[in-house]
């Protein structure tokens, strides 16, 4: 049987995208400007086009049919690119030239970045960049539907079609106060051992701390948090009082004032040691400022991996 052409303009994807978002075809068509009438026509539309249901009714609201989802996805991703275009040509309007928008986890974002594109920026004064921690999975998500151009995350998430280049070693380490008894005789320890023990631990939004709750539960327990804080710097100079014990990239003991009076064991679980890729979804595709940000990250890898493994 013939595929049917997919007929339909920019305002029936933002209407599809809306339904979906509020589950809600009423709502859907307000936050779109369009009568229900008119909304109702677009999608009736879009589905005697393809010859296929693309929305489903149920009590709790609206949601897309297996084609809908699959439409979701390509109008995200269209949208998504009309406006770094629209930005883009703007910017050049304006004077500035690019922004790109770069995804990173809690390491990457901490200890591995801030050097690596403070040289960067000051060599590209017309470039912006939107950094935004977010969790290896929610990275991942948002490459695959085209909502950023780059992110950098850890090896424990699939990467699924996207394309990834190692970037750097990041190892999780378990840190107390110097001379903390827990700690005697120790040079690692393993991840379930330390469960019984008060955590100093990051927001409940933080993409490490939500990957160490989730180790937690999948072991059949919760983190004993005995304060949540905003930085890692504050979790070192809260544990070196004895306040809790915390799990922090190695990188962040390193270059901590306060190593002195810290203790430092590693994990011993797999997991604990991570390699950090930089992905996308087409490194070929990539607009020329992203195409030369890629290249000055991977340029600071930390890795040796022969060519034909640079890939996942």
């Amino acid at each position: 049987m013939e595929a049917r052409p997919m007929r339909c303009d920019l305002v029936d994807l933002k209407l599809f995208i809306h339904i979906i978002e509020t589950q809600s075809i009423t709502a859907g068509a307000g936050k779109s400007h369009l009568s229900l009438a008119s909304a109702s026509a677009r999608i009736k539309g879009m589905e005697e086009t393809l010859g296929t249901a693309l929305l489903e009714r149920h009590r709790r609201g609206t949601v897309p049919t297996p084609a809908g989802r699959t439409l979701a996805h390509h109008a995200q991703a269209v949208l998504h690119q009309l406006e770094v275009m629209n930005g883009e040509l703007g910017n050049h309007a304006s004077g500035s030239r690019c922004r790109i928008r770069l995804l990173c986890n809690t390491a990457a974002l901490t200890e591995h970045l801030p050097d690596l594109l403070s040289h960067f920026l000051l060599r590209h004064p017309q470039l912006d960049l939107d950094i935004e921690e977010r969790s290896s999975y929610q990275i991942v998500e948002s490459l695959t539907r085209r909502q950023s151009e780059l992110g950098l995350l850890a090896d424990h998430t699939a990467f699924n079609a996207l394309e990834s280049r190692p970037f750097r070693t990041d190892r999780l380490v378990v840190i107390a106060a110097k001379h903390s008894p827990f700690f005697v005789g120790r040079k690692v320890i393993q991840f379930e051992e330390l469960l019984t023990e008060p955590f100093v631990g990051l927001t409940s939004t933080n993409a490490l701390q939500q990957h160490l709750e989730e180790k937690a539960k999948q072991a059949g327990k919760w983190l004993a948090l005995r304060v949540r804080v905003a930085t890692l710097d504050a979790i070192c100079s809260l544990v070196t009082q004895g306040i809790g014990i915390a799990i922090v990239p190695e990188a962040t003991y390193r270059r901590s004032q306060l190593r002195k009076r810290l203790s430092m064991v590693r994990l011993q679980d797999t997991w604990a040691t991570r390699l950090l890729y930089l992905c996308t979804y087409c490194f070929d595709a990539l607009s020329p400022y992203a195409a030369e940000l890629a290249k000055h990250i991977l340029a600071r890898s930390d890795l040796d991996v022969p060519e034909n493994e640079s890939e996942r």
